[in-house]
């Protein structure tokens, strides 16, 4: 390490006084960090001289070769470190793919738009609203935007000959696939959905109330409170834009919460002076809170969707970061000053901190001291196996990222290798294999920690693939249920952590929750073979049509609750067979 240090050094000696950007590589040539200077020179010179806080010690350790781009001025620098930063996404600046956002609404950009409700932001021209808080009630508007002014649902261009589908039949599609509606009818039937979504629901407000009191005078009760209840989906969701002061812009209030090597942001949306949502992103964090405050502006309002009029931050930005803020996104950018403003920038870092607060970071910081890990678990996946007698085996994978649930990553397994045979050991193996196989042939990053469900001898099956597949390297350990005993590979004794431990604490947590998905699978296809059964008894159906029904409604409860017109396309039976399969569902729930 001192000959790669003492090298690195004598590079430092050339590098120029002129402000810059520089690109830190690891011994594989791979970037892992790149950052912005007033003085190249001197700025990463520093990183090598004096006492260094843990996380930029844990930077430099894996610095091989560091090259650099002199610039024009600061400005220059800084929008050319955020561009370098979107290209190679280091390993050692912040990533905001992990937070946890509220979903949107998504008018995709094609021929015929979709609309449709979404959490992940595709960068192709589509048109987003939102955020929104309540799912649920989301769900409810989309539903009725979608009654009032129907778009296609089906992806994929229009087919040169009309092939109505579904949707169409049962009046929930505009009728494109069908050649029902031209480009322009369809292109004023979107600009009613976007004056809906960008808070012209007064129009809609008035054709609810219409119809609920047209049902209501009818006598038909359940009719009606469908309408009411919809009313106040839409209600709730629009409240803001009902309330909407023309002389309050939108803003969003930024806090920053840093923390061993994480960083917690919180931003606190507010449309027309009322508070509207927040938004909550943890990352790893490497670098000053000016360094990571500049590169979450920039990753986060990168976004396709309209930035807020202001955006306050939980103290003054650079001057450079203001300029290329406001050349950028065109919005104000700057730190909250007095008043309401004021209130709102406390109330963000109030969030953030909160959030740091809850989170696992000292679990983590214990758990690599007790395992004498060479860097933070931040990523943990475990593993557990389930079965009934040797039937039905499966496993499961889950992951947790900086202490938490990441469910974007878990993995589910059916067995191959077993033919029926109860092996633990060996199923075992076929899920590690299969799991690190892929990760290798991906060029995907590996976990931090693996942890197994089990003693010494599910953690030397483990231990034996990965040893097999040139992973050596990356930690492994078992957890025993009983003592909550922690096994590593070599270890003479297990590890007893304090039951009080937050290590011990994130290490159950992983291994209960592998065990609940894995149990959770498995009475998925018990369940799934139970249905199967019922389903192949009914006339009309056998082994392929059974598969097809519960592949596509998941459930016997699901089938009977499905529209016949759908019920039957699904089968590929005639409508009078869909009825009875219904009907025969029914009688097997006790409907």
């Amino acid at each position: 390490m001192a000959d790669r240090v003492a090298g690195v050094l004598e590079k430092i000696k050339n590098f120029s006084d002129a402000p810059g950007v520089y690109i830190m590589k690891d011994k594989r040539g791979r970037v892992i960090y790149v950052g912005k200077a007033k003085s190249l020179k001197k700025r990463v010179h520093s990183y090598f001289t004096g006492e260094k806080d843990p996380k930029t010690r844990l930077l430099v350790e894996h610095i091989d070769d560091i090259e650099t781009i002199i610039t024009r001025s600061e400005y220059e620098a800084l929008t050319t470190e955020n561009s370098l930063i979107k290209r190679w996404q280091p390993k050692y600046n912040i990533e905001l793919k992990d937070g946890k956002t509220y979903p949107v609404i998504r008018l995709t950009n094609e021929e015929y738009p979709r609309l449709y409700r979404t959490r992940r932001l595709v960068f192709d021209g589509s048109r987003y609203f939102g955020p929104f808080p309540g799912v649920e009630d989301l769900d409810v508007y989309l539903s009725v935007v979608e009654r009032l002014y129907p778009l296609r649902k089906c992806r994929g261009p229009i087919p040169k000959k009309p092939r109505p589908c579904l949707y169409y039949h049962i009046g929930r599609c505009a009728g494109p696939c069908a050649h029902a509606i031209g480009k322009e009818a369809y292109a004023e039937r979107v600009a009613r959905v976007v004056k809906l979504l960008e808070g012209g629901a007064d129009e809609l407000f008035r054709e609810l109330e219409a119809k609920m009191r047209e049902a209501a005078a009818a006598l038909q009760y359940e009719r009606a409170a469908t309408y009411r209840d919809q009313l106040e989906a839409v209600n709730r969701l629009t409240q803001a834009q009902k309330h909407f002061d023309p002389n309050k812009p939108t803003e969003d209030y930024l806090g920053l919460a840093i923390k061993e090597n994480f960083a917690s942001f919180a931003v606190v949306k507010t449309q027309g002076g009322a508070l509207v949502g927040k938004e909550i992103f943890r990352t790893r964090c490497y670098s000053a809170p000016e360094e990571a405050l500049n590169e979450f502006l920039f990753q986060y309002y990168a976004k396709p969707m309209k930035p807020p009029e202001a955006v306050f931050t939980p103290f003054p930005p650079e001057p450079e970061t203001v300029r290329a803020f406001t050349e950028t996104f065109g919005r104000r950018l700057g730190a909250a000053a007095t008043g309401s403003e004021l209130s709102l920038s406390r109330m963000a870092q109030a969030n953030a901190e909160q959030d740091m607060a809850v989170s696992r970071v000292d679990g983590l910081a214990e758990l690599q001291s007790a395992l004498g890990l060479e860097a933070l678990p931040l990523r943990i996946e475990g593993f557990d196996i389930a079965h009934l007698a040797g039937k039905h085996t499966v496993g499961s994978l889950v992951s947790f990222l900086q202490g938490k649930p990441d469910k974007a990553a878990y993995r589910r397994f059916k067995l191959r290798s077993l033919h029926g045979a109860v092996d633990d050991f060996e199923s075992l193996r076929e899920v590690v294999a299969r799991r690190y196989m892929r990760l290798l042939a991906e060029n995907e990053p590996l976990p931090d920690l693996i942890l197994i469900d089990g003693g010494k001898g599910q953690l030397e099956s483990a231990r034996g693939v990965l040893s097999s597949l040139g992973l050596e390297k990356v930690p492994v350990i078992g957890l025993a249920k009983k003592r909550e005993e922690v096994f590593t590979v070599g270890g003479d004794k297990p590890i007893r952590l304090p039951f009080t431990s937050p290590a011990l604490r994130l290490l159950v947590a992983v291994r209960d929750e592998s065990h609940r998905f894995a149990t959770t699978f498995h009475k998925l296809l018990r369940d799934r073979e139970t249905a199967s059964s019922y389903l192949e008894k009914i006339k009309g159906i056998g082994g392929k049509k059974a598969r097809l029904l519960l592949l596509n409604f998941r459930s016997l409860e699901k089938i009977a609750a499905a529209p016949i017109p759908e019920l039957a396309k699904t089968a590929r039976v005639s409508e009078a067979v869909a009825l009875g399969i219904a009907r025969e569902v029914k009688k097997v729930l006790g409907e």
